[in-house]
């Protein structure tokens, strides 16, 4: 399926989509030295976030979706060189906002999970 949104999208740091498909996705981030919160290698959770986002807002695929809200929850954490994989599925539809969870999980093992609501607007939200 085509990626209708977030086109410009660093993937280095966002991820990169393994698969797109109507109501879901997933996406994959290798995790690297300029990621790290700490000399232990630590990967700040911000980046972990940055690629649940970019898997909801690409299984919701449209040119004008943005971010309203998000309730999310780090399980576990994640070092520098760690991959991990961001699943995502669009849960509920009411009009214009969508509910979408988030699953990121490295081996296997779940380390993040949210609920991301996401609204489709008319135009751009800078337009």
């Amino acid at each position: 399926m085509k990626i209708d949104t977030h086109r410009r999208i660093d993937r280095e740091l966002c991820g990169r989509p393994l698969f797109v498909e109507e109501g879901q996705s997933r996406v994959e981030l290798e995790t690297t030295d300029r990621m790290a919160a700490d000399a232990s290698g630590l990967v700040h959770g911000g980046f972990i976030f940055g690629a649940a986002d970019y898997a909801a807002m690409i299984a919701v695929n449209h040119p004008h979706v943005v971010l309203g809200a998000s309730d999310v929850k780090f399980l576990k954490p994640v070092k520098v060189g760690e991959t991990v994989v961001a699943h995502a599925r669009v849960q509920e539809v009411k009009g214009r906002k969508y509910w979408v969870s988030v699953s990121v999980s490295k081996d296997d093992v779940e380390v993040f999970q949210g609920m991301f609501t996401c609204f489709v607007l008319d135009k751009h939200v800078l337009g």
